[in-house]
C-alpha cells in the first residue's frame, strides 16, 4: 500500500493514455444528430427514447489486441475502457443486472479481453464506470439503498474479479450532466469501498474539476469544453478525441481525424502542468478500429515527447481539499 501523493506522482509520470469508448452507444447512434448518449433524459423527466436491447450487442470481430497495438504505437502508457456507460449496459457478466453481455448475442467478457490485451503490451489498464445508469434509474433524482447495492456490487466485481486495477474512472456522479449528488451517495462511501478492495487504486471522478475534494486526480473533459486553469500544477488528467464524438459514427472511416500535430501540441501544453493527456479510441460495431484512426495514432508515436520524470511532489498534493 502506498500513500496517495506517491500514487498520484506515479500516475502523472505515465503522461499519455487512451480512453476507449465502446459500449451500447456504438450500436445505437451511428447517424443523424450527433450524440453519445441519451443526454438530459433524467433532467427532463421524460420516458426513455433509446433503450438498448441486450441482443443487439454483437461485435462479431472483437479485437482488443488491435486496440492495444494501436495504443502502443502512439506511445500510450495507460488506458481505460467504458465498462458501463450512462445507458447502463455492462461489458462484463455482472450479477447485479440482466442488462449485460451475459444476455447479448456476443457474450464475450469484454472487460477481461481488454485487460489481457493491454497488460500483454505493458500498458497500465484501468476501468471506467458510470454511476449514472438510465436503465437502472440511477440519476440525480434517485439513488435508493437498492440502487446503491447495484453500484457498489458492480464496482466490487470490477475490483475483485480482474486482478490489479491501477485506477477506476467514475462518471455521472454529482456532475454537470447528471447522476446522484454527494448528499445521496457520499464520496467517502465509494472511495472507502475502492480503497478497501484495492488500496493502490486511484479514484478518478470525471465530474469533479475544481480541486481534490472528491477525486484523487482532477479531471478535465476537454472534449466537452472543460479547460485547465492557468497556474494549475496538477495532479490532473485531460481527455480529448480525434473524431467528432466519443463513440463511433458511421462516417468516421471516411472523415479525416484531427491530425497528430494537433495532439502533439496539446501534450506540449499540458504535460508541464502535471496534467496527463488521454486520447480517445472508438472501435466500430464489429469491435475493430478504423484504419484512418490507427494511422494517426501511429503518427503520434513519432511526435510525442515526454518530459523528465516528476520527482518532487508539489505541496498542494499533500492535503485533500474540502471544496469542489
Amino acid at each position: 500500500m502506498h500513500e496517495l501523493p506517491e500514487l498520484q506522482k506515479r500516475f502523472i509520470n505515465l503522461r499519455l493514455g487512451t480512453f476507449i469508448h465502446f459500449n451500447s452507444a456504438t450500436f445505437q447512434f451511428h447517424t443523424g444528430e450527433i450524440k453519445d448518449w441519451e443526454f438530459d433524459h433524467e433532467n427532463a423527466g421524460q420516458p426513455r427514447l433509446f433503450p438498448f436491447a441486450e441482443s443487439d450487442w454483437n461485435p462479431t470481430e472483437l479485437d482488443c489486441a488491435q486496440w492495444a497495438e494501436t495504443a502502443q504505437a502512439a506511445g500510450v502508457r495507460f488506458a481505460a475502457l467504458t465498462t458501463k456507460h450512462h445507458e447502463g449496459f455492462a461489458l462484463w457478466p455482472t450479477r447485479y443486472s440482466d442488462h449485460c453481455v451475459r444476455n447479448a448475442a456476443n457474450k464475450t467478457d469484454v472487460v477481461a479481453e481488454y485487460l489481457k490485451a493491454f497488460r500483454t503490451r505493458g500498458i497500465q489498464a484501468g476501468l471506467y464506470f458510470s454511476i449514472l445508469d438510465l436503465t437502472a434509474g440511477i440519476n440525480r433524482h434517485s439513488c435508493t439503498e437498492e440502487q446503491k447495492t447495484i453500484i457498489k456490487g458492480q464496482i466490487t466485481e470490477l475490483l475483485t474479479n480482474y486482478g490489479e486495477i491501477p485506477f477506476l474512472m467514475v462518471d455521472g456522479w454529482s456532475s454537470p450532466w447528471g447522476g446522484p449528488c454527494y448528499e445521496m451517495l457520499p464520496f467517502e462511501e465509494v472511495n472507502s469501498l475502492v480503497k478497501s478492495l484495492q488500496p493502490d487504486c486511484l479514484l478518478l471522478n470525471i465530474g469533479c474539476t475544481d480541486g481534490l475534494a472528491h477525486t484523487d486526480i482532477v479531471f478535465y473533459e476537454n472534449g466537452a469544453g472543460q479547460e485547465v486553469a492557468d497556474g494549475f500544477e496538477g495532479p490532473g488528467i485531460l481527455c480529448q478525441k480525434l473524431t467528432r464524438t466519443w463513440f463511433w459514427r458511421s462516417d468516421d472511416p471516411v472523415t479525416p481525424p484531427m491530425p497528430a500535430e494537433w495532439a502533439a501540441a496539446q501534450m506540449a501544453r499540458y504535460f508541464p502542468m502535471n496534467v496527463n493527456f488521454m486520447l480517445n479510441l472508438s472501435p466500430n460495431p464489429r469491435g475493430k478500429l478504423d484504419e484512418n484512426l490507427m494511422r494517426e495514432f501511429a503518427r503520434i508515436g513519432t511526435m510525442v515527447r515526454f518530459p523528465a520524470e516528476l520527482k518532487e511532489i508539489p505541496p498542494r498534493w499533500m492535503v485533500r481539499e474540502t471544496t469542489c
